[in-house]
């Protein structure tokens, strides 16, 4: 009981530190995420009293990736699907999907092959990073489009490649760094295995999350009750998740299916004006808090990296992670109409990479042969994603003009 007592009381002093910073951020008009990661970094430099414990045991690994993947992933996704009308998604659904789908593997081919002749990792390994690369995390952006009013079709086609690539991402890192060699070494057969389990993991979760979204969109419309029904929209985001992983499908998958179908269905068969602005504004708080820890947990997870000054394949690791992104971009979109160049080049450089990528990294157990490997150049990646990139994207929407209404 005392060490739960000392946890919780690491996390809270964790939690002021980071809802002063976002307080700070929004004062001077900066994107809050990017300013928790500067800060998070300078902590994880710095030996403080007292906050040296807490950072310790957040940084552990196992509470790192717990905290991220079982507690927050549910909530973001969850609260993004409710965000995100299904209307907007439908209207820019041939961007979407080739981004999330198409783009994604091309992004998981080009990278892995990238990183297994240039980087000289084995193949496993190459793969398995590959993999955490493909997950894009808009949270900053997004709030930099809002802040400059970059066209709502922009903004949906960012979040929607990211809620389905992040399911299809985590299923590709379950799939490279268990089952890579064994399909390898099974030919033309083991293609067909990992294309099998692939559809297992995707469609499976899919499905979960599509019975559980309209089993609880029923229940909803027998209350009209809105603290219950924010308690029942709560269950079915980390039910769904929880359910979906029990049966080895994608929990990411199932939370996206069931948040759009109670969000949108659910919405107009169960769900008062009422209950529709205090559901929202209860999730805003709750991800304000799970963005709050999750982006100074990821800068000071820095004191667990060993980065042994292999400076020039870090930056090559960068490069590759760039060119692949651009590579998945250009050829899955190549045939959407309504995308500009001007577009392209805005949802190219705004592909960051983010917490769930290292939040996944840090899952790989011990025994992983090339785990430093990937979380040096994970890590590596995130930060230039969140720092350089984030810090250039107001810039670069002003340059190209795509800020104010369109």
């Amino acid at each position: 009981m005392h060490g739960f007592h000392d946890a919780f009381i690491q996390i809270l002093l964790l939690l002021a530190i980071s809802i002063t910073v976002i307080g700070l951020a929004k004062l001077v008009k900066q994107p809050y995420s990017i300013a928790l990661v500067i800060v998070g970094l300078i902590l994880g430099l710095t030996e403080l009293p007292y906050i040296e414990e807490a950072e310790f045991y957040i940084t552990q690994s196992e509470v790192f990736q717990a905290t991220i993947i079982s507690l927050f992933l549910p909530i973001l996704l969850g609260d993004a699907t409710l965000k995100l009308p299904f209307h907007h998604l439908y209207a820019r659904r041939r961007s979407v999907f080739s981004l999330a789908f198409i783009g994604t593997f091309l992004s998981f081919i080009v990278i892995g092959t990238a990183s297994y002749f240039l980087l000289d990792l084995p193949l496993i390994v190459a793969f398995t990073f590959a993999a955490l690369m493909s997950a894009t995390d808009p949270i900053s952006v997004l709030s930099i489009f809002k802040s400059l009013g970059v066209s709502q079709k922009l903004s949906t086609v960012m979040e929607g490649e990211s809620l389905f690539n992040d399911g299809i991402a985590v299923v590709l890192f379950k799939i490279s760094s268990v089952y890579l060699l064994t399909y390898i070494e099974m030919g033309w057969s083991g293609l067909g295995s990992g294309a099998l389990l692939f559809l297992q993991f995707a469609l499976g979760g899919a499905v979960i999350g599509l019975i559980l979204g309209y089993l609880f969109s029923q229940v909803i419309r027998v209350f009209d009750d809105y603290p219950l029904e924010i308690a029942i929209s709560a269950l079915l985001f980390f039910g769904s998740y929880f359910v979906a992983e029990h049966f080895q499908t994608s929990g990411v998958i199932a939370v996206v299916v069931a948040g759009f179908v109670f969000g949108d269905y659910g919405a107009k068969v169960g769900m008062s004006k009422e209950t529709k602005t205090n559901i929202n504004t209860f999730w805003d708080a709750v991800t304000l808090i799970a963005n709050s820890l999750i982006f100074l947990m990821v800068g000071i997870e820095i004191r667990n990296i060993q980065f042994d000054g292999n400076w020039l394949l870090i930056a090559l690791a960068v490069l590759i992670v760039l060119v692949g992104r651009t590579v998945a971009l250009y050829v899955s979109t190549g045939w959407v109409q309504d995308l500009t160049n001007k577009e392209r080049i805005l949802l190219n450089w705004g592909g960051l990479r983010g917490s769930l990528s290292i939040a996944l990294a840090l899952s790989l157990p011990s025994s992983f042969e090339g785990r430093e490997e990937v979380l040096v150049f994970t890590f590596s990646v995130v930060l230039f994603s969140l720092l350089i990139q984030g810090l250039t994207i107001k810039p670069l929407v002003k340059k190209l003009g795509l800020s104010g209404s369109n």
